[in-house]
């Protein structure tokens, strides 16, 4: 019996690193799965396993040690099933562009809120700052100010030139990082700035759609030079939220479960009720109105295909 760590998913295999550095292509035992999800890849980049090796040198997985977390969305074909994006994290960097192309408050607050969900530390990490006219950069500013006065690091970078790389690579050291966010927002040319050795794939703008194209199919895990992992995913157009019960969406949102405990019901979903502190505090601009809108959302379990 053997011991590694999942650092690639190719969809029917597993690539697993060992602790004396080897990588052994392995397969999941006929019998696995994993009671009580049902998703599209029960083994996911980041899990612990243990496996067998055949005559061959591949591998057998035949276990999956417990998680201390994981982040899942729900799949993009089959939505009643959900895809584990990646386990184990000690944190997530959400890549946002303002432009080119153009990401959502609403995105960026249903990742949030499954990263509230599963307690992985979030960062949002703003890049192309190279690129906005004035306008944008103004805009950029105040979603900043917003997402910071909740409490969630953000960062403005540009791959392009290395503004802020340095502070986005002592971020990482010795931790698991998963990078997330649309495709074409720079991921795979940010992560080679911050360590050349690492390989991802480039995606290229979409300048008929102003999106980007799809070229990391599945998500992989670097070892980074300075120490720690990075975990990179495919370019995602939604963010399906999934097994976040209406009952406890508002615990996901900071500021709306700050103020719930003013609320006239104990059980107040904070969308019609009467005396609900939250309405009052978006009605007094005390929450964003965004942010509100995608609590709704969420709250609704409403089809990501409206927000993509």
């Amino acid at each position: 019996m053997h011991k590694g760590l999942v650092i690639k998913n190719t969809g029917s295999w597993y690539l697993v690193a060992t602790d004396s550095g080897k990588q052994i292509e392995c397969k999941i035992k006929g019998s696995f799965r994993l009671q009580g999800i049902r998703t599209t890849n029960p083994i996911a980049v980041g899990d612990k396993v243990l496996f067998d090796l055949g005559n061959e040198g591949n591998g057998l997985i035949h276990t999956i040690e417990e998680r201390k977390n994981y982040i899942i969305r729900r799949s993009s074909n089959l939505s009643k099933q959900s895809h584990i994006l990646a386990a184990n994290l000690d944190q997530l960097f959400l890549l946002v562009t303002v432009n080119y192309p153009e990401t959502s408050t609403m995105f960026i607050d249903r990742l949030l809120a499954s990263a509230e969900a599963y307690q992985i530390p979030t960062s949002l990490i703003f890049n192309k700052v190279d690129l906005y006219s004035s306008e944008e950069l103004r805009y950029l500013e105040a979603i900043i100010f917003l997402y910071e006065s909740l409490g969630y690091p953000c960062f403005k970078v540009s791959a392009l030139h290395g503004t802020r790389v340095d502070e986005l690579r002592a971020a990482l050291v010795d931790k698991v990082t998963l990078f997330s966010g649309h495709s074409g927002v720079g991921k795979s040319s940010l992560i080679k700035a911050i360590d050349a050795t690492v390989k991802p794939k480039i995606s290229n703008i979409s300048e008929y759609h102003n999106k980007g194209m799809h070229t990391t199919t599945f998500s992989e895990m670097f070892a980074l030079k300075s120490g720690g992992y990075l975990i990179d995913t495919p370019g995602i157009k939604g963010f399906g939220t999934i097994y976040i019960k209406p009952e406890e969406a508002s615990h996901y949102f900071r500021e709306i479960f700050a103020v719930s405990g003013g609320c006239k019901f104990n059980n107040c979903t904070h969308s019609h009720e009467p005396d609900c502190a939250v309405i009052k505090a978006v009605e007094n601009n005390e929450i964003s109105r965004s942010r509100y809108t995608s609590y709704l959302s969420v709250l609704n379990d409403d089809d990501e295909e409206k927000y993509r």
